[in-house]
């Protein structure tokens, strides 16, 4: 283990400290290339508006957000999934955002936020955690591998970055092979 903590977020959602922590890893990650979902950096009212959302649907189950915070108190890693808002599809979560400060990349940081999403996924009893990633993330793909994950698709070319191309790859892991039977 680094020198980390990894955490759930709990009902009381995160601290001014903590959503500051995730504006700026998000923004410097984006900033340096990495693929979250954004071109440029996102606006901080944009990525507080999805924390505060977040934070909201964790009481119920339906987000788990997971914080890996240094002895400092700097925020290390984030990342989170979220239930399907349709009814046919609520028993499955999508992991929307794993987010590793480079600095700490290659030191199992992103695998225990992973594997602390999952547990979390688990206790609520998601059947089905999905997931999406670049085409060109092969670290990202190779962790998510390791950890059971298997490709289900890939939609090429999907994701426009300028007058770049790479594919969309999709992931899932059957939560229900972990539980085994009922």
């Amino acid at each position: 283990m680094g020198d980390w903590e990894v955490r759930l977020i709990g009902s009381d959602g995160l601290t001014e400290g903590e959503t500051a922590g995730v504006v700026a890893l998000l923004r410097a990650l984006v900033a340096g290339g990495a693929a979250l979902g954004w071109v440029e950096p996102p606006p901080a009212a944009e990525v507080r508006a999805l924390l505060e959302t977040l934070a909201a649907a964790v009481p119920s189950g339906d987000a788990a957000i997971a914080l890996a915070v240094l002895p400092t108190d700097e925020v290390a890693g984030f990342g989170y999934w979220r239930r399907y808002g349709r009814p046919t599809h609520w028993h499955s979560a999508d992991l929307e955002k794993l987010a590793v400060d480079p600095d700490r990349q290659g030191l199992g940081l992103g695998r225990t936020l992973v594997t602390t999403l999952i547990a979390a996924a688990l206790r609520h009893r998601v059947e089905v955690l999905t997931l999406d990633l670049r085409g060109d993330n092969t670290r990202a793909a190779a962790l998510y591998k390791k950890l059971g994950f298997h490709q289900y698709g890939r939609l090429d070319r999907f994701v426009a970055v300028g007058e770049a191309r790479y594919d969309k790859l999709l992931y899932a892991l059957d939560l229900r092979e972990l539980r085994g039977p009922a």
